[in-house]
């Protein structure tokens, strides 16, 4: 088993994908400005007050080391234990430390030296700064696709977030199936990513520096959709979603027609079985969305508005943290707080 466990990390780590990456994101880029393209460059959007409170408490180094695609802050976040996937210089980490708590916990993963040397370089400053106790961050350094050889326990996080990274990865089933190893019964894995318009040509994925700025290995987006089913995952519900304009002419003469969109989507690791449809009504209490809840492109929960809603949604939403934000009403019935017990007996009378 010892062999076969080092033998499976060894491919990881002699993939001339992530000696490349690594070379890119370590040597290459030393600040944003390096880009070659805007793909990496996260979109101008609207903050919510809190988070842009949290993103100025970061140190600007850290900052500047930053080469994310979107916005990852996924909601009701108190106490909750987060792995951020190729965490870099810890920009998300220690904006998320401050979301958490100091009772959550957040953990970095990533493979680059150099990127992990300036995120553990300011734990001690940002502690002193959120003035806890002891650090609730953590960096490990490690693959995405080997997340429990690198350390991490099976079952142990309730959140998985991502910002522009899967994408680098050579083996996104492998990514997708050790992140949903990892995640607790109910647990999220809300990422921001590249996706194209269809599968890219081998020319495009060779090129070192399209794959660098996250276009080369930019999945095609109904590939995610069958590779979160074949992983076990709940179909991806697409949050949002932003044009990518590649404006570098040599670049965008080799990507031809290709086109490329940053966005983030949620994916759930819940039961199978068949769900019913439901109404439900927010009861508005996760901070930051007290009136109103963007769960994802298709549902938007506004406070004690009733909203009917699909059965996988109706699953998702009663064996996750979000159960307790949320009343339920069966067909018929009247509504009911905090009812996951009485749901289970609705959907599955077995148990």
């Amino acid at each position: 088993m010892a062999e076969e466990k080092s033998a499976r990390t060894k491919d990881v780590v002699d993939s001339t994908v992530h000696l490349d990456v690594k070379d890119y994101y370590g040597r290459v880029l030393k600040k944003t400005s390096d880009l070659k393209s805007n793909a990496c460059v996260a979109p101008s959007q609207p903050l919510p007050a809190f988070i842009r409170q949290a993103l100025k408490n970061v140190h600007p180094e850290v900052c500047a080391r930053y080469y994310g695609c979107g916005l990852v802050v996924p909601e009701c976040l108190e106490g909750c234990r987060i792995l951020d996937l190729g965490s870099g210089s810890g920009r998300d980490c220690y904006m998320l430390s401050q979301l958490v708590g100091e009772k959550g916990h957040i953990t970095g993963i990533d493979m680059t030296e150099d990127q992990l040397k300036v995120a553990r370089t300011y734990v001690d400053y940002h502690m002193q700064k959120f003035a806890y106790k002891k650090p609730n961050v953590s960096f490990v350094q490690g693959y995405i696709e080997a997340l429990t050889e690198a350390g991490l326990e099976k079952n142990s996080f309730d959140i998985i977030i991502s910002n522009c990274v899967v994408n680098l990865s050579p083996d996104k089933k492998r990514v997708l199936t050790e992140a949903y190893s990892v995640l607790k019964d109910g647990g999220e894995l809300y990422f921001s990513d590249v996706y194209s318009s269809g599968r890219v040509t081998e020319e495009i994925k060779n090129h070192k520096v399209l794959w660098g700025e996250c276009l080369g290995g930019a999945l095609w987006w109904k590939d995610l959709l069958l590779l979160a089913e074949e992983v076990g995952f709940s179909t991806p519900r697409l949050v949002t979603a932003s044009v990518i304009t590649v404006d570098n002419k040599e670049l965008q003469d080799i990507l031809g027609d290709f086109r490329f969109v940053s966005a983030t989507y949620r994916l759930f690791k819940i039961p199978k079985g068949n769900t019913k449809p439901c109404q439900v009504m927010y009861n508005g209490n996760i901070t930051g969305v007290e009136d109103s809840f963007l769960f994802d492109c298709q549902y938007t929960f506004k406070v004690d508005e009733v909203v009917e809603i699909d059965g996988e949604l109706a699953s998702i939403l009663t064996h996750s943290r979000f159960v307790e934000d949320f009343s339920f009403k069966p067909p018929g019935g009247p509504y009911l707080s905090k009812s996951v017990h009485w749901f289970n007996l609705w959907t599955d009378p077995l148990k």
